[in-house]
């Protein structure tokens, strides 16, 4: 089976080792986990994309939040955290049970779970670092609007199975935000890596 596009570059991106200026190491493992909460976003799909293409939306994930938090780890680190509790908190509702499989449902929340455990080791320490910046501006205000927008359709859609593909399918494309930064943690001298 070939890797999608993302997957590999997050692979890539992920081998660069261990957080280095943050004080904080995340576990070896976590690169792994990431990939593989890919691969089970990917086969928690349940009914073909084409059924659904009357419910499409455009969510508009806020890129240049992932862009401009590459900056600072701290700002890094609040973004990948946010993302992940979003993430999480999504598929832990009640109409997510009913939509999905149940055992790669449960699968997701110990992946989703482990990383924000991982990522909140690191967090604190990070946050006094840089807590200037951050108190200053919110950088996460459009990515917790991005979020709302979508409980808002699900709810909307009354939680169809076509609207909980058509989410799936834009968590998915939007996970290659976890890879950006995920790099910018993991880079040893603070810099992006270039290419």
């Amino acid at each position: 089976m070939a890797l999608p596009f993302p997957l590999l570059t997050l692979l890539v991106l992920c081998s660069y080792g261990p957080v280095g200026s943050l004080g904080c190491d995340l576990p070896q493992n976590s690169v792994l986990l990431i990939r593989k909460t890919l691969e089970l976003l990917d086969q928690m799909k349940r009914i073909s994309p084409l059924l659904c293409l009357k419910d499409r939306r455009d969510f508009q994930f806020p890129w240049e939040i992932v862009n401009s938090s590459q900056d600072q780890k701290a700002q890094a680190m609040s973004v990948l955290h946010l993302i992940l509790q979003q993430i999480s908190n999504l598929f832990h509702t009640m109409h997510s049970s009913a939509a999905w499989n149940m055992t790669l449902l449960n699968e997701l929340h110990t992946g989703l779970h482990q990383q924000l455990k991982d990522v909140r080791t690191c967090l604190v320490p990070v946050m006094g670092e840089e807590e200037s910046v951050l108190a200053t501006e919110d950088p996460t205000l459009n990515l917790k609007k991005y979020f709302q927008g979508i409980h808002l359709y699900l709810e909307e859609k009354k939680y169809s199975d076509c609207a909980w593909e058509i989410v799936r399918v834009e968590i998915m494309r939007a996970w290659s935000s976890i890879a950006k930064l995920h790099e910018k943690i993991t880079s040893k001298d603070g810099d992006l890596v270039s290419s």
